[in-house]
């Protein structure tokens, strides 16, 4: 076994869900059941892209339900740096404390993204806009929870599952067993590493909770976000028990190949690369997003 850990399924933490019907994201708040600590994990910022305008609806009901339960956020985490919504984890810290993580390859991300987006030497490429950095096998606390941090690149460089108890927060590595697996073609992406890091989460025991970051209902089916990794490994149309490397390589690239670019790429990155911050004002105090022209 290759995991930097034991997990252990005696541990059961609350999860909460929050669907994001425009941007089809599950954002979770995750609660020790022997404390009032809690997390978020994945949160979205609202846009409305054509009119530039940011909101912040879906962050307070999650703000909201923490408040009403009397609980305490400990940490804001992100799976990875997301291009299909805004994090809406500096809004929720400022309104709320905790500590916002992502994994240490951010800096990956920070140093591609910001070739392409032409950020001067003032955008750190360091992750220094993010409290903690988490490195492969890395544990934190929450309350009396631990969790830890496993390294599932693929997708893109930094992209983490967070172990917590029997429930595991895999981000865009897998999706619900009818939807396959998450795209490998964005720069720094890669069908190989990704499928290798599915094999990795797969090594959790049968019963491990997996908690899923999109899903768009195939087939009309109703939306679901929680499945298991028995599940994933007997039914998943991309990785199910018996497909090999070369064969999701094949179907992975393929698929990659006739995917549309995801609507909100161009504002996700650029903020959510500086830990859900929108670019600094310019001299006349207004915040712009750039539109990079035959780069992505």
């Amino acid at each position: 076994m290759t995991l930097p850990f034991q997990p252990d399924l005696n541990v059961k933490p609350e999860v909460v869900a929050f669907f994001d019907e425009p941007t089809n994201t599950v954002s979770y708040i995750v609660k020790d059941p022997n404390s009032d600590a809690c997390a978020v994990i994945d949160s979205v910022m609202d846009i409305d892209y054509a009119a530039g305008r940011i909101t912040y609806d879906g962050a307070d009901e999650i703000i909201e339900y923490i408040r009403s339960n009397g609980w305490k956020l400990e940490w804001i985490i992100e799976t990875h740096v997301h291009a299909d919504h805004l994090s809406a984890a500096p809004y929720i810290q400022q309104k709320m404390g905790g500590k916002l993580g992502i994994g240490e390859n951010i800096t990956i991300v920070q140093d591609t993204f910001g070739k392409i987006f032409n950020e001067g030497t003032e955008f750190q490429r360091d992750g220094s806009q993010f409290d903690q950095l988490f490195k492969d096998g890395d544990s934190y606390q929450i309350g009396t929870l631990t969790a830890y941090a496993m390294h599932t690149p693929g997708h893109t460089p930094a992209c983490m599952t967070h172990v917590i108890g029997n429930a595991a927060f895999v981000g865009d590595t897998l999706f619900m067993p009818d939807g396959g697996s998450a795209r490998a073609d964005f720069p720094g992406g890669d069908a190989r590493e990704l499928y290798r890091s599915i094999m990795r989460v797969l090594e959790l025991p049968d019963e491990m909770r997996l908690f899923i970051c999109h899903d768009y209902g195939p087939n009309g089916r109703d939306i679901k976000w929680e499945t298991t990794v028995a599940e994933e490994r007997e039914h998943n149309i991309h990785v199910h028990s018996g497909v090999t490397e070369d064969e999701f390589v094949a179907v992975r690239e393929a698929r990659d190949a006739t995917l549309a670019m995801p609507k909100l790429i161009i504002p996700s990155l650029q903020v959510n690369m500086r830990a859900g911050q929108l670019p600094p004002k310019d001299r006349d105090g207004k915040t712009y997003l750039k539109v990079p022209v035959n780069e992505l």
